[in-house]
């Protein structure tokens, strides 16, 4: 049983040290990559949920919302703050960014934004998965409302 409990402790040190290291490496230009991604990825997936509870709440589809939700939810808990580094700030080796400078002077307050942003999208996978569609839309409207107080006050047009 010892064995087996240090092989498994060598293992999560092995992914948690790679999975550091592999963060560590990445270049500016993947940096602004990933996180454009990851903003894309969230977009498409709350424009599934406004299409199914806010603009045709005829075609609900409690499985592909709640889906959308959790996606949602995890793709905001993913750690995707480690992506402005130094040196993201600005348009990178042809990979552009819309963050003002202001986001990097202001950590305090993007933190309180990111942090309101990861509460909303964790009560939208929680509201997401009663199926109450009413509920839904309304969670809804608070999640999308801290993206856009985040964009309001940090992403160049």
């Amino acid at each position: 049983m010892k064995i087996k409990t240090k092989i498994a402790a060598a293992l999560t040190l092995a992914a948690v040290t790679g999975a550091a290291f592999a963060q560590q490496a990445l270049k500016p230009e993947e940096m602004i990559k990933f996180r454009k991604a990851g903003y894309s990825f969230m977009a498409w997936n709350m424009g599934k949920i406004k299409a199914q509870v806010v603009e045709a709440p005829q075609t609900y589809n409690k499985d592909q919302v709640l889906a959308a939700a959790r996606l949602i939810a995890a793709t905001a808990n993913s750690g995707m703050g480690a992506l402005y580094a130094p040196g993201t700030d600005k348009d990178v080796n042809g990979e552009k960014t819309r963050v003002k400078p202001e986001f990097f002077q202001q950590k305090e307050e993007v933190g309180k934004l990111a942090m309101a942003f990861n509460k909303e999208a964790n009560e939208l996978a929680k509201v997401a998965e009663s199926g109450d569609a009413a509920a839904i839309k309304a969670q809804f409207g608070k999640t999308g409302e801290t993206c856009k107080s985040c964009h309001d006050k940090f992403r160049k047009d």
